[in-house]
């Protein structure tokens, strides 16, 4: 049995507990027990608020969302919510996937790494701090600017009632379904999340709901 964390210090004994291998040898949160802590130490020096949100730390300034780090299987990351606005010359922050629109992180493979961009970091956090504080709202795409995957409007022409529970969503739950749905490289995957979400969207769940 899993163990989900309540704190950071829990996050690195046991890891994030959403997968079998928590707790494990085998947990991704172990591989990066060094880049982990180290990029823990720099976000709790930043004057950020530690806390455990979707099961991994998060950083955050008078209650807003600025920072999160994670463990993936190739690297370690450094993410931030409204990194779209953060100034890069150098080109240090990735999208987080192609679909991103806020989101930047930093892909991170060891400690060298990470205290070779100790400065770009603190700055990259100062500067989060700065647009939350401006009040700062990122550029999004509009639903209607999303395209459809054409597995789902086909879906749709077959299933008036299930059209009409995904319009009855809220833009957000939409946008992820969206997400989720052309994610998948083959017809036959984006049909499989289609029908695997059907019941979730006909009760007016989201896909995290």
């Amino acid at each position: 049995m899993t163990i989900k964390p309540t704190n950071v210090l829990e996050y690195l004994k046991h890891g994030c507990g959403r997968c079998p291998l928590g707790d494990t040898p085998e947990c991704k949160v172990h591989t990066w027990q060094a880049e982990l802590k180290l990029l823990r130490e720099m976000m709790l020096q930043s004057g950020l608020v530690e806390e455990i949100k979707w099961s991994v730390p998060c950083y955050t300034h008078k209650g807003k969302n600025i920072a999160i780090i994670a463990a993936l299987k190739d690297h370690c990351s450094l993410s931030f919510f409204k990194g779209a606005g953060l100034e890069d010359p150098d080109g240090v922050l990735d999208r987080p996937g192609e679909n991103s629109q806020s989101a930047r992180l930093i892909r991170l493979t060891s400690t060298a790494q990470i205290r070779g961009l100790r400065s770009a970091i603190g700055n990259f956090i100062q500067q989060a701090i700065t647009l939350e504080e401006s009040g700062y709202k990122p550029p999004s795409i509009t639903l209607a600017q999303m395209p459809w995957p054409i597995e789902l409007v086909q879906t749709f022409e077959k299933d008036s009632r299930l059209h009409e529970a995904f319009e009855a969503l809220t833009p957000g739950r939409q946008r992820g379904y969206l997400l989720y749905f052309a994610a998948a490289k083959q017809s036959k995957t984006r049909f499989d999340r289609i029908e695997k979400n059907r019941e979730r969207i006909l009760s007016g769940l989201g896909l995290h709901d």
